[in-house]
């Protein structure tokens, strides 16, 4: 996660960070308020429960996809606009790096929030602008891939253990050459 820019940024950062020293389930509100110095009635002004915090990580993903899909929607149905969209959702990926870690971890624990549905939902609507409902199944599922190999590059383990960063750019290479062989089919 980036510099915090306000409280509530903060507390997710710290919250992230514990989630990942001591897990979520191990961690506390009291816990995210004592690291940040504040009172636990401080903490609940901006989140309720640490539940409301994880979900607050899958609502800041959703917002940002949902920027790359407002974008694509006023541009034209070309590659140009395709290698664009898989360009903007890599650097929404790298953004929320950390956050889908966290997610794939500890997926038992954070079925209850229920956000799962808007994952999918987001991966949904983003392909639909990347391959037409209509084409055949090769391409939709070219285009499925195209995203979900941005999505794996932060979960894969190499040999080497390199940071699932350094793997977006690859990642976002393979993507483009998934959509761009559909062009030429």
């Amino acid at each position: 996660m980036s510099e915090p820019r306000n409280t509530r940024e903060r507390i997710q950062q710290i919250a992230m960070e514990l989630f990942s020293e001591q897990g979520y389930d191990r961690t506390s509100l009291r816990e995210i308020a004592e690291r940040l110095n504040v009172t636990k009635a401080a903490l609940y002004y901006h989140f309720k429960t640490k539940e409301d915090i994880a979900a607050s990580y899958f609502d800041d993903f959703a917002a940002d996809v949902d920027k790359v899909r407002e974008w694509a929607e006023t541009q034209p149905a070309d590659l140009d606009t395709r290698r664009e969209i898989l360009r903007r959702y890599s650097d929404v990926m790298n953004t929320h790096g950390q956050t889908l870690r966290f997610i794939h971890h500890n997926q038992p624990a954070l079925r209850e929030i229920n956000k799962g549905r808007t994952f999918k939902e987001r991966m949904q609507q983003v392909n639909k602008l990347l391959v037409d409902a209509e084409a055949p199944a090769i391409e939709r599922l070219r285009g499925v891939n195209a995203l979900f190999i941005m999505h794996m590059a932060w979960f894969v383990e190499l040999d080497g253990d390199p940071d699932p960063a350094d793997l977006q750019e690859p990642a976002l290479q393979i993507a483009l050459e998934l959509i761009e062989t559909n062009e030429k089919s």
